[in-house]
C-alpha cells in the first residue's frame, strides 16, 4: 500500500476522528514542551501526519520539516494555512534522509509503533541520531503496553464500545505484535498493526544510536512518570 494504513479513506476524516487530539488541552503542552527543546534550531516531525503539532510549532517560529510516509495525510496538510512555511519528504521515516541537522526531532500520539519490527525501530533511532546536532533531542509520546488490564488468558482489550462503533486490541505476547482493529456499523472493518516496545526497551535502542536518556515523564506537562503511567513523554539526547 502506497500509503500505508493511513490512505484516503483514513485521511479525509482523520482529523474528525481524532478532534480530542487537535484540541488546546491536548496540542498546547505539547508545542510548549517541544518549543523550549527547540530552542533556535530547526525541529523534524517524523510522522508529521496533518501537521496537528507542527503547525503551532512552525507559528512559534520554529523552522520544521517532516517525514510522512502517507501523501494523504501530507496533502491534508498542505492544504492548511502556513503549510508553506513546512517542508514534507515523503518517506519511511526509520530510513528516510532529508537535508541538513536538526536541534528537535520528535514522535507523537504513539507513531514509534507504527514501525512493526525491533528492527525498524532501533533504525529509526540511528535515522534520528544522525539527523541530530550535537546536544540535540530525540522526544517520543508512547503510551505503556496496558498488558496489565488484560484478564489471565486473555490478549483481546476493548477500548471503545459503542451503538454505532466498537475498537479493541489485540496483542501478541511472544513478538510485542499489536492490532487495533475497528469495526462500524453495517459491516466496516479496518485493522492496523503495530508493535509496542518498554521504555527499558527503547533506552536500548537509543544507547545503541549513540543517544542517551535525558528526562522521562507521565505527559507533556512534565508529571512523574511511575510504575502506574500509562504514557511516557522520553527525551534522549545526542552528546556534544
Amino acid at each position: 500500500m502506497e500509503d500505508g494504513y493511513f490512505g484516503e479513506s483514513v485521511a479525509e476524516t482523520y482529523d474528525e476522528s481524532s478532534a480530542e487530539m487537535f484540541a488546546p488541552g491536548a496540542v498546547n503542552p505539547a508545542v510548549d514542551f517541544l518549543a523550549a527543546l527547540a530552542g533556535d534550531g530547526r525541529a523534524l516531525e517524523l510522522g508529521i501526519g496533518t501537521g496537528r503539532i507542527a503547525l503551532p510549532l512552525a507559528q512559534r517560529g520554529i523552522p520544521v520539516h517532516g517525514i510522512e510516509l502517507s501523501r494523504a495525510m501530507a496533502s491534508r496538510l498542505r492544504a492548511k494555512p502556513g503549510a508553506n512555511a513546512i517542508g514534507v519528504t515523503i518517506g519511511d521515516f526509520s530510513t528516510t534522509r532529508v537535508a541538513g541537522t536538526f536541534s528537535l526531532a520528535y514522535l507523537v500520539f504513539n507513531t514509534i509503533m507504527n514501525l512493526t519490527s525491533q528492527s525498524a525501530q532501533v533504525e529509526c533511532f540511528r535515522n534520528v541520531a544522525a539527523h541530530l546536532e550535537p546536544g540535540g533531542c530525540f522526544v517520543i509520546e508512547v503510551g505503556v503496553p496496558a498488558l496489565r488490564s488484560l484478564p489471565p488468558g486473555q490478549n483481546v482489550l476493548p477500548f471503545h464500545v459503542s451503538s454505532t462503533r466498537w475498537a479493541y486490541d489485540v496483542y501478541d505476547f511472544a513478538t510485542q505484535a499489536m492490532s487495533s482493529n475497528y469495526v462500524r456499523a453495517g459491516g466496516e472493518f479496518r485493522s492496523i498493526p503495530f508493535r509496542y516496545a518498554w521504555p527499558a526497551e527503547l533506552d536500548l535502542m537509543a544507547q545503541l544510536a549513540g543517544l542517551r536518556l535525558r528526562e522521562r515523564w507521565e505527559d507533556w506537562t512534565r508529571r512523574p512518570f511511575t510504575g502506574e503511567s500509562t504514557n511516557h513523554v522520553s527525551v534522549w539526547e545526542k552528546p556534544t
